[in-house]
Protein backbone atom coordinates (compact mmCIF):
# COMPACT_ATOMS: atom_id res chain seq x y z
CA UNK A 1 0.00 0.00 0.00
CA UNK A 2 2.01 2.70 -1.46
CA UNK A 3 -0.39 5.90 -1.29
CA UNK A 4 0.86 7.73 1.30
CA UNK A 5 -2.54 9.53 1.53
CA UNK A 6 -4.27 6.41 2.49
CA UNK A 7 -1.39 5.61 4.94
CA UNK A 8 -2.20 9.22 6.23
CA UNK A 9 -5.55 8.28 7.06
CA UNK A 10 -5.38 4.78 8.37
CA UNK A 11 -2.51 6.05 11.00
CA UNK A 12 -4.91 8.73 11.99
CA UNK A 13 -7.46 5.82 13.17
CA UNK A 14 -6.24 5.62 16.55
CA UNK A 15 -6.27 9.12 16.95
CA UNK A 16 -10.01 9.55 15.72
CA UNK A 17 -10.92 6.58 17.95
CA UNK A 18 -9.15 8.87 20.89
CA UNK A 19 -11.08 11.58 19.75
CA UNK A 20 -14.74 10.55 19.85
CA UNK A 21 -14.86 7.74 22.49
CA UNK A 22 -13.11 10.55 25.09
CA UNK A 23 -14.70 13.66 23.39
CA UNK A 24 -18.10 12.62 22.10
CA UNK A 25 -19.07 9.42 23.30
CA UNK A 26 -17.33 10.19 26.85
CA UNK A 27 -15.73 7.01 27.49
CA UNK A 28 -13.65 6.98 30.56
CA UNK A 29 -9.94 7.06 29.38
CA UNK A 30 -8.83 3.77 31.39
CA UNK A 31 -11.43 2.39 28.77
CA UNK A 32 -10.52 4.03 25.70
CA UNK A 33 -7.35 4.22 25.54
CA UNK A 34 -6.49 0.30 25.59
CA UNK A 35 -9.12 -0.23 22.71
CA UNK A 36 -6.79 2.45 20.66
CA UNK A 37 -3.90 0.87 21.62
CA UNK A 38 -5.40 -2.54 20.45
CA UNK A 39 -6.21 -1.00 17.30
CA UNK A 40 -2.94 0.28 16.50
CA UNK A 41 -0.97 -3.14 17.18
CA UNK A 42 -3.41 -4.21 14.67
CA UNK A 43 -2.44 -1.51 12.08
CA UNK A 44 1.10 -1.37 12.37
CA UNK A 45 0.67 -5.61 12.14
CA UNK A 46 -1.59 -5.75 9.01
CA UNK A 47 -1.04 -2.31 6.89
CA UNK A 48 2.55 -1.72 7.86
CA UNK A 49 3.91 -5.08 8.29
CA UNK A 50 5.53 -4.66 11.51
CA UNK A 51 6.17 -8.73 12.60
CA UNK A 52 3.92 -9.27 15.52
CA UNK A 53 6.99 -9.83 18.20
CA UNK A 54 8.45 -6.10 17.24
CA UNK A 55 4.83 -4.84 17.57
CA UNK A 56 4.03 -6.39 20.95
CA UNK A 57 7.49 -5.73 22.45
CA UNK A 58 7.21 -1.73 21.52
CA UNK A 59 3.92 -2.00 23.11
CA UNK A 60 5.28 -3.83 25.99
CA UNK A 61 8.15 -0.93 26.03
CA UNK A 62 5.75 1.64 26.07
CA UNK A 63 4.03 0.27 28.75
CA UNK A 64 6.78 -0.02 31.03
CA UNK A 65 8.10 3.51 30.50
CA UNK A 66 4.38 4.59 31.70
CA UNK A 67 4.88 2.69 34.71
CA UNK A 68 8.62 4.02 35.35
CA UNK A 69 9.11 6.81 35.69
CA UNK A 70 5.56 8.15 34.47
CA UNK A 71 3.39 7.09 36.54
CA UNK A 72 5.31 6.39 39.34
CA UNK A 73 6.76 10.44 39.66
CA UNK A 74 2.62 11.04 39.42
CA UNK A 75 2.20 8.77 42.58
CA UNK A 76 4.57 10.50 43.75
CA UNK A 77 3.63 14.21 43.04
CA UNK A 78 -0.07 12.94 44.58
CA UNK A 79 1.48 11.49 47.43
CA UNK A 80 2.48 14.81 48.77
CA UNK A 81 -0.38 16.70 48.22
CA UNK A 82 -2.57 13.95 49.67
CA UNK A 83 -0.35 13.77 52.90
CA UNK A 84 -0.35 17.45 53.02
CA UNK A 85 -4.18 17.83 53.13
CA UNK A 86 -4.30 14.59 55.76
CA UNK A 87 -1.68 16.69 58.24
CA UNK A 88 -4.11 19.70 57.67
CA UNK A 89 -1.02 21.60 56.72
CA UNK A 90 -3.27 22.54 53.07
CA UNK A 91 -5.31 24.26 55.61
CA UNK A 92 -2.49 26.18 57.01
CA UNK A 93 -1.00 26.75 53.64
CA UNK A 94 -4.96 28.03 52.21
CA UNK A 95 -4.64 30.79 55.27
CA UNK A 96 -1.59 32.01 54.29
CA UNK A 97 -2.78 32.50 50.51
CA UNK A 98 -5.93 34.30 51.53
CA UNK A 99 -4.46 36.48 54.49
CA UNK A 100 -2.91 38.55 51.87
CA UNK A 101 -5.24 41.11 50.40
CA UNK A 102 -9.04 41.43 50.11
CA UNK A 103 -8.83 42.44 46.39
CA UNK A 104 -9.82 39.95 44.18
CA UNK A 105 -7.69 41.42 41.37
CA UNK A 106 -4.58 40.31 43.50
CA UNK A 107 -6.16 37.22 45.21
CA UNK A 108 -6.27 35.94 41.57
CA UNK A 109 -2.94 36.01 41.53
CA UNK A 110 -1.80 34.76 44.11
CA UNK A 111 -4.42 31.97 44.22
CA UNK A 112 -5.08 30.65 40.15
CA UNK A 113 -1.67 32.11 39.02
CA UNK A 114 0.87 32.05 42.02
CA UNK A 115 -0.14 28.88 44.18
CA UNK A 116 -1.97 26.74 40.92
CA UNK A 117 1.43 27.03 39.35
CA UNK A 118 3.07 25.59 42.73
CA UNK A 119 0.61 22.55 42.59
CA UNK A 120 1.03 21.90 39.26
CA UNK A 121 5.07 21.92 39.18
CA UNK A 122 4.44 19.78 42.40
CA UNK A 123 1.58 17.16 41.76
CA UNK A 124 -0.62 18.46 38.58
CA UNK A 125 -3.32 15.73 38.32
CA UNK A 126 -6.27 18.14 38.59
CA UNK A 127 -4.93 19.75 42.21
CA UNK A 128 -4.02 23.22 40.62
CA UNK A 129 -7.32 23.43 39.67
CA UNK A 130 -9.58 21.83 41.58
CA UNK A 131 -8.06 23.11 44.87
CA UNK A 132 -7.47 27.48 43.82
CA UNK A 133 -11.21 27.23 42.60
CA UNK A 134 -12.59 25.77 45.45
CA UNK A 135 -11.09 28.44 47.88
CA UNK A 136 -11.91 31.44 45.01
CA UNK A 137 -15.50 30.10 44.89
CA UNK A 138 -15.33 30.22 49.05
CA UNK A 139 -14.22 33.33 49.03
CA UNK A 140 -17.03 35.11 46.65
CA UNK A 141 -15.53 34.67 43.37
CA UNK A 142 -17.91 33.71 40.74
CA UNK A 143 -18.20 29.77 40.97
CA UNK A 144 -18.09 29.74 36.85
CA UNK A 145 -15.67 32.53 36.69
CA UNK A 146 -12.85 30.86 39.33
CA UNK A 147 -13.49 27.64 37.31
CA UNK A 148 -12.61 29.50 33.73
CA UNK A 149 -9.86 31.49 35.61
CA UNK A 150 -8.85 28.39 37.02
CA UNK A 151 -8.36 26.67 33.61
CA UNK A 152 -6.59 29.40 31.78
CA UNK A 153 -4.00 29.58 34.45
CA UNK A 154 -3.29 25.91 34.20
CA UNK A 155 -1.50 26.09 31.26
CA UNK A 156 1.95 27.44 30.92
CA UNK A 157 2.94 25.79 34.28
CA UNK A 158 1.47 22.07 33.05
CA UNK A 159 5.06 22.37 30.79
CA UNK A 160 6.86 21.71 33.79
CA UNK A 161 4.07 20.19 35.77
CA UNK A 162 4.21 17.24 37.94
CA UNK A 163 8.45 17.58 38.46
CA UNK A 164 9.12 18.33 34.77
CA UNK A 165 7.51 14.82 33.71
CA UNK A 166 5.77 16.66 30.19
CA UNK A 167 9.13 17.95 29.36
CA UNK A 168 11.35 14.64 30.44
CA UNK A 169 9.21 12.61 29.19
CA UNK A 170 9.41 14.67 25.37
CA UNK A 171 13.29 14.03 25.55
CA UNK A 172 12.83 10.37 26.30
CA UNK A 173 10.34 9.53 23.28
CA UNK A 174 11.89 12.00 20.92
CA UNK A 175 16.23 11.08 22.11
CA UNK A 176 16.30 14.97 22.58
CA UNK A 177 18.73 16.98 24.99
CA UNK A 178 16.33 17.54 28.19
CA UNK A 179 18.36 20.41 29.31
CA UNK A 180 18.26 22.09 25.71
CA UNK A 181 14.84 20.91 25.31
CA UNK A 182 13.82 22.59 28.65
CA UNK A 183 15.48 25.79 27.87
CA UNK A 184 13.99 25.88 24.47
CA UNK A 185 10.42 25.32 25.74
CA UNK A 186 11.01 27.96 28.65
CA UNK A 187 11.62 30.56 25.79
CA UNK A 188 8.33 29.73 23.90
CA UNK A 189 6.25 30.14 26.75
CA UNK A 190 8.04 33.85 28.04
CA UNK A 191 5.41 35.66 25.97
CA UNK A 192 2.22 33.95 27.24
CA UNK A 193 3.53 33.60 30.94
CA UNK A 194 3.61 37.53 30.65
CA UNK A 195 0.10 37.49 28.98
CA UNK A 196 -1.89 35.09 31.28
CA UNK A 197 -1.79 37.18 34.75
CA UNK A 198 -3.59 40.00 32.91
CA UNK A 199 -6.45 38.20 31.35
CA UNK A 200 -6.32 36.58 34.96
CA UNK A 201 -7.21 40.34 36.11
CA UNK A 202 -9.30 41.46 33.24
CA UNK A 203 -11.38 38.45 33.87
CA UNK A 204 -11.78 39.17 37.61
CA UNK A 205 -12.77 42.49 36.78
CA UNK A 206 -14.82 42.75 33.83
CA UNK A 207 -12.36 43.95 31.00
CA UNK A 208 -9.55 46.02 30.26
CA UNK A 209 -10.06 48.54 33.01
CA UNK A 210 -9.79 46.47 35.85
CA UNK A 211 -5.87 46.60 34.99
CA UNK A 212 -5.79 50.06 36.41
CA UNK A 213 -4.08 50.02 39.74
CA UNK A 214 -2.84 46.62 39.34
CA UNK A 215 -0.63 46.96 36.23
CA UNK A 216 2.37 47.16 38.10
CA UNK A 217 1.63 43.72 40.52
CA UNK A 218 0.30 41.91 37.32
CA UNK A 219 3.51 42.71 35.09
CA UNK A 220 5.70 41.33 37.65
CA UNK A 221 3.09 38.60 38.81
CA UNK A 222 4.23 37.28 35.18
CA UNK A 223 7.87 38.11 34.87
CA UNK A 224 8.94 36.67 38.52
CA UNK A 225 7.54 33.37 37.22
CA UNK A 226 8.88 33.75 33.59
CA UNK A 227 12.56 34.81 34.43
CA UNK A 228 13.69 32.31 37.14
CA UNK A 229 12.09 29.96 35.01
CA UNK A 230 14.19 29.97 32.41
CA UNK A 231 16.84 30.49 34.32
CA UNK A 232 16.71 26.86 36.17
CA UNK A 233 15.43 25.13 32.65
CA UNK A 234 18.39 26.05 30.94
CA UNK A 235 20.89 25.13 33.87
CA UNK A 236 19.13 22.82 35.71
CA UNK A 237 16.52 20.95 33.67
CA UNK A 238 13.09 20.08 33.66
CA UNK A 239 12.47 19.19 37.04
CA UNK A 240 12.63 23.05 39.12
CA UNK A 241 11.51 25.37 36.79
CA UNK A 242 8.15 25.34 37.40
CA UNK A 243 8.54 25.05 41.12
CA UNK A 244 11.01 27.49 41.46
CA UNK A 245 9.45 30.05 38.77
CA UNK A 246 5.90 29.67 41.23
CA UNK A 247 7.24 30.28 44.58
CA UNK A 248 8.94 32.65 43.51
CA UNK A 249 6.27 34.44 41.86
CA UNK A 250 4.03 33.68 45.38
CA UNK A 251 6.78 35.32 47.25
CA UNK A 252 7.67 38.27 45.08
CA UNK A 253 3.35 39.09 44.66
CA UNK A 254 2.28 38.67 48.03
CA UNK A 255 5.81 40.97 49.35
CA UNK A 256 4.50 43.37 46.52
CA UNK A 257 0.51 43.48 47.46
CA UNK A 258 1.94 43.83 51.05
CA UNK A 259 3.55 46.52 50.48
CA UNK A 260 1.71 48.58 47.68
CA UNK A 261 -1.69 47.26 47.68
CA UNK A 262 -2.64 46.25 51.23
CA UNK A 263 -2.51 49.62 53.40
CA UNK A 264 -5.29 47.70 55.38
CA UNK A 265 -5.15 44.62 56.88
CA UNK A 266 -7.08 41.69 54.93
CA UNK A 267 -10.64 40.49 55.27
CA UNK A 268 -10.72 37.77 57.28
CA UNK A 269 -7.02 37.42 57.88
CA UNK A 270 -6.04 34.51 59.77
CA UNK A 271 -2.13 35.01 61.12
CA UNK A 272 0.02 32.39 60.77
CA UNK A 273 2.61 32.01 62.92
CA UNK A 274 6.28 31.75 60.92
CA UNK A 275 7.18 28.26 62.45
CA UNK A 276 3.54 26.81 61.83
CA UNK A 277 4.08 27.90 58.47
CA UNK A 278 7.53 26.11 57.99
CA UNK A 279 6.16 22.99 59.22
CA UNK A 280 3.07 22.95 56.71
CA UNK A 281 5.42 23.85 53.63
CA UNK A 282 8.05 21.42 54.88
CA UNK A 283 7.27 18.33 52.49
CA UNK A 284 7.45 20.44 49.71
CA UNK A 285 10.99 22.24 51.01
CA UNK A 286 12.10 18.96 51.33
CA UNK A 287 11.00 17.76 48.04
CA UNK A 288 12.84 20.80 46.69
CA UNK A 289 16.16 21.07 48.79
CA UNK A 290 16.08 16.58 47.34
CA UNK A 291 15.67 17.07 43.69
CA UNK A 292 17.75 20.08 43.51
CA UNK A 293 20.77 17.95 45.31
CA UNK A 294 20.55 15.31 42.91
CA UNK A 295 20.59 17.45 39.83
CA UNK A 296 23.61 17.92 37.67
CA UNK A 297 24.36 20.64 39.99
CA UNK A 298 25.89 18.92 42.22
CA UNK A 299 27.68 16.02 40.65
CA UNK A 300 29.26 14.58 43.48
CA UNK A 301 25.81 13.40 44.70
CA UNK A 302 24.16 13.04 41.45
CA UNK A 303 26.49 10.86 39.51
CA UNK A 304 27.11 7.95 42.32
CA UNK A 305 22.86 7.68 42.95
CA UNK A 306 22.30 7.86 38.85
CA UNK A 307 24.66 4.90 38.97
CA UNK A 308 22.13 2.75 40.62
CA UNK A 309 20.37 1.68 37.58
CA UNK A 310 19.45 -1.45 35.41
CA UNK A 311 19.30 -1.86 32.08
CA UNK A 312 16.57 -4.28 30.62
CA UNK A 313 16.46 -4.97 26.95
CA UNK A 314 11.89 -4.82 26.11
CA UNK A 315 11.97 -3.46 21.99
CA UNK A 316 13.18 -7.05 19.91
CA UNK A 317 13.27 -4.48 16.76
CA UNK A 318 15.44 -2.56 14.49
CA UNK A 319 17.21 0.12 16.54
CA UNK A 320 16.36 -1.52 19.86
CA UNK A 321 17.79 0.52 23.21
CA UNK A 322 17.68 -1.08 26.80
CA UNK A 323 15.46 0.35 29.43
CA UNK A 324 17.48 2.28 31.67
CA UNK A 325 15.89 1.97 35.04
CA UNK A 326 17.61 5.01 37.78
CA UNK A 327 16.41 3.60 41.22
CA UNK A 328 17.38 6.10 43.50
CA UNK A 329 17.73 9.41 40.85
CA UNK A 330 14.11 9.28 39.80
CA UNK A 331 12.51 12.00 40.42
CA UNK A 332 9.43 9.55 41.54
CA UNK A 333 11.90 8.08 44.37
CA UNK A 334 12.84 11.70 45.79
CA UNK A 335 10.05 12.78 46.38
CA UNK A 336 8.59 9.88 47.93
CA UNK A 337 11.56 9.77 50.15
CA UNK A 338 11.35 13.74 50.81
CA UNK A 339 7.66 13.52 51.46
CA UNK A 340 7.94 10.32 54.22
CA UNK A 341 11.10 12.71 55.69
CA UNK A 342 8.41 15.71 55.79
CA UNK A 343 5.46 13.88 57.30
CA UNK A 344 8.09 12.11 59.63
CA UNK A 345 8.94 15.64 61.19
CA UNK A 346 5.24 16.59 61.00
CA UNK A 347 4.75 14.57 63.69
CA UNK A 348 2.86 11.77 61.78
CA UNK A 349 3.70 8.42 62.09
CA UNK A 350 5.34 5.86 59.47
CA UNK A 351 2.52 3.63 59.34
CA UNK A 352 0.24 6.97 59.04
CA UNK A 353 2.31 7.98 55.95
CA UNK A 354 1.97 4.89 54.42
CA UNK A 355 -1.71 4.28 54.71
CA UNK A 356 -1.56 7.70 52.71
CA UNK A 357 1.05 6.05 50.38
CA UNK A 358 -1.46 3.24 49.88
CA UNK A 359 -4.46 4.96 49.18
CA UNK A 360 -2.67 7.00 46.55
CA UNK A 361 -1.40 4.26 44.63
CA UNK A 362 -4.80 2.79 44.51
CA UNK A 363 -6.12 6.15 43.57
CA UNK A 364 -3.41 5.96 40.26
CA UNK A 365 -4.87 2.58 39.48
CA UNK A 366 -7.01 4.24 36.32
CA UNK A 367 -4.78 6.39 35.50
CA UNK A 368 -1.99 4.22 35.50
CA UNK A 369 -3.96 1.93 32.63
CA UNK A 370 -4.68 5.54 30.75
CA UNK A 371 -1.07 6.81 30.55
CA UNK A 372 0.40 3.15 30.14
CA UNK A 373 -1.83 2.73 26.83
CA UNK A 374 -1.07 5.93 25.58
CA UNK A 375 2.83 5.45 25.90
CA UNK A 376 2.26 2.04 24.40
CA UNK A 377 0.10 3.32 21.54
CA UNK A 378 2.35 6.08 20.82
CA UNK A 379 5.70 3.38 20.89
CA UNK A 380 3.99 1.33 18.53
CA UNK A 381 3.09 4.11 16.21
CA UNK A 382 6.61 5.42 16.22
CA UNK A 383 8.72 2.22 15.46
CA UNK A 384 6.21 1.14 12.79
CA UNK A 385 5.84 3.87 10.79
CA UNK A 386 2.79 5.18 11.19
CA UNK A 387 4.04 8.35 12.45
CA UNK A 388 6.01 8.66 9.66
CA UNK A 389 3.20 8.37 7.64
CA UNK A 390 1.58 11.16 9.45
CA UNK A 391 4.45 13.48 9.30
CA UNK A 392 5.04 13.15 5.83
CA UNK A 393 1.22 14.63 4.36
CA UNK A 394 1.40 16.91 6.91
CA UNK A 395 4.91 18.29 5.95
CA UNK A 396 3.62 17.90 2.29
CA UNK A 397 0.80 19.68 2.91
CA UNK A 398 1.81 22.76 4.93
CA UNK A 399 6.12 22.76 3.56
CA UNK A 400 7.67 25.34 5.33
CA UNK A 401 4.36 26.91 7.22
CA UNK A 402 4.73 23.75 9.33
CA UNK A 403 6.01 25.35 12.57
CA UNK A 404 2.82 27.59 12.82
CA UNK A 405 0.17 24.20 12.97
CA UNK A 406 2.81 22.30 14.87
CA UNK A 407 1.14 23.82 18.59
CA UNK A 408 -2.55 22.80 17.17
CA UNK A 409 -1.65 19.26 16.88
CA UNK A 410 -0.20 19.29 20.63
CA UNK A 411 -3.32 20.85 21.81
CA UNK A 412 -4.80 18.04 19.95
CA UNK A 413 -2.35 15.81 21.81
CA UNK A 414 -3.88 17.62 25.37
CA UNK A 415 -7.17 17.93 24.72
CA UNK A 416 -7.86 14.07 23.85
CA UNK A 417 -5.44 12.47 26.10
CA UNK A 418 -6.24 15.32 29.48
CA UNK A 419 -2.45 14.93 30.06
CA UNK A 420 0.46 17.26 28.41
CA UNK A 421 2.86 14.36 29.06
CA UNK A 422 0.55 11.67 27.05
CA UNK A 423 0.28 14.29 24.06
CA UNK A 424 4.54 14.86 24.12
CA UNK A 425 4.26 10.92 23.77
CA UNK A 426 2.33 10.76 21.14
CA UNK A 427 2.82 13.59 18.60
CA UNK A 428 6.57 14.18 20.35
CA UNK A 429 8.08 12.19 17.85
CA UNK A 430 6.20 13.31 14.87
CA UNK A 431 6.91 17.22 15.43
CA UNK A 432 10.64 15.81 15.15
CA UNK A 433 10.45 13.91 12.29
CA UNK A 434 8.60 16.77 10.54
CA UNK A 435 11.50 19.40 11.48
CA UNK A 436 13.92 17.02 9.92
CA UNK A 437 11.77 17.02 6.71
CA UNK A 438 11.47 20.82 6.37
CA UNK A 439 15.19 21.57 8.11
CA UNK A 440 13.68 22.80 11.08
CA UNK A 441 15.29 23.02 14.42
CA UNK A 442 14.03 19.70 16.31
CA UNK A 443 14.34 21.26 19.58
CA UNK A 444 12.49 24.19 18.55
CA UNK A 445 9.43 22.10 17.09
CA UNK A 446 9.32 19.71 19.86
CA UNK A 447 8.85 22.28 22.34
CA UNK A 448 5.87 23.66 20.00
CA UNK A 449 4.04 20.38 20.40
CA UNK A 450 4.75 21.26 23.87
CA UNK A 451 3.63 24.68 24.09
CA UNK A 452 0.44 23.71 22.32
CA UNK A 453 0.08 20.71 24.53
CA UNK A 454 -0.44 23.50 27.75
CA UNK A 455 -3.06 25.31 25.64
CA UNK A 456 -5.48 21.99 25.11
CA UNK A 457 -5.05 21.61 28.84
CA UNK A 458 -7.95 24.60 29.27
CA UNK A 459 -10.69 23.05 26.96
CA UNK A 460 -9.52 19.36 27.91
CA UNK A 461 -12.32 17.45 29.29
CA UNK A 462 -10.94 15.71 32.08
CA UNK A 463 -9.48 19.15 33.05
CA UNK A 464 -13.36 20.86 32.83
CA UNK A 465 -14.53 17.67 34.92
CA UNK A 466 -11.66 18.77 38.01
CA UNK A 467 -12.87 22.55 37.80
CA UNK A 468 -16.49 21.28 37.80
CA UNK A 469 -16.58 19.34 40.62
CA UNK A 470 -14.29 21.80 42.91
CA UNK A 471 -16.63 24.71 42.21
CA UNK A 472 -19.93 22.61 42.46
CA UNK A 473 -21.14 22.96 38.74
CA UNK A 474 -21.25 19.40 38.10
CA UNK A 475 -23.51 19.83 34.94
CA UNK A 476 -21.99 23.01 33.36
CA UNK A 477 -19.14 21.41 31.61
CA UNK A 478 -20.54 22.80 28.51
CA UNK A 479 -20.86 26.59 29.42
CA UNK A 480 -17.32 26.55 30.61
CA UNK A 481 -16.08 24.84 27.38
CA UNK A 482 -17.17 27.50 25.52
CA UNK A 483 -15.80 30.09 27.56
CA UNK A 484 -12.63 28.35 27.53
CA UNK A 485 -12.36 27.76 23.91
CA UNK A 486 -11.72 31.22 23.16
CA UNK A 487 -9.09 31.95 25.23
CA UNK A 488 -7.77 28.14 23.68
CA UNK A 489 -7.87 29.53 20.20
CA UNK A 490 -6.37 33.08 20.52
CA UNK A 491 -3.50 31.04 23.36
CA UNK A 492 -2.78 28.48 19.76
CA UNK A 493 -2.67 31.60 17.75
CA UNK A 494 0.09 33.03 19.63
CA UNK A 495 2.44 30.19 19.73
CA UNK A 496 1.56 29.38 16.60
CA UNK A 497 3.19 32.78 15.44
CA UNK A 498 6.35 32.37 17.76
CA UNK A 499 6.76 28.74 16.23
CA UNK A 500 6.77 30.41 13.00
CA UNK A 501 8.95 33.41 13.58
CA UNK A 502 10.75 32.85 17.17
CA UNK A 503 12.63 30.10 15.70
CA UNK A 504 14.83 31.88 12.85
CA UNK A 505 14.87 34.94 14.95
CA UNK A 506 16.35 33.59 18.24
CA UNK A 507 18.40 31.34 15.71
CA UNK A 508 16.90 27.91 16.41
Amino acid sequence: MDNIYVLFILALIPIIWLIVSLGVMKIPGHKACPVALVITLALSIIVWKMPALDSFTGALEGIVMGLWPIVYIIIAAVFTYNLTTYSGSMETIKNMMTGVSSDKRILVLILAWGFGGFLEAIAGFGTAVAIPAGIMASLGFNPVSAAVMCLIANTTPTAFGAIGLPVTTLAQVTDLNVMQLSYTVSIQLFVLILIIPFVLVMLTGGGFKAIKGVFGITLISGLSFAVPQIFVAKFLGAELPAIVGSLICMGVTVLVAKKFYNREEAAGAVKVPLKTAFMAWLPFILVFLFIILCSSLFPFISEPLGSIKTSIPIYTGEGAKPNTFAWIACPGTLIILATYLGGLLQGLKFREISVVFGKTIKQMGKTAITVCSIVGLAKVMGYSGMITSIAMVLVAVTGSFYPLIAPIIGALGTFVTGSDTSANVLFGELQVQAAGSIGADPFWIAAANMAGATAGKMISPQSIAVATAATGLIGQEGKILTSTMKFCAVYVVIIGIVAFFGGPLLGF
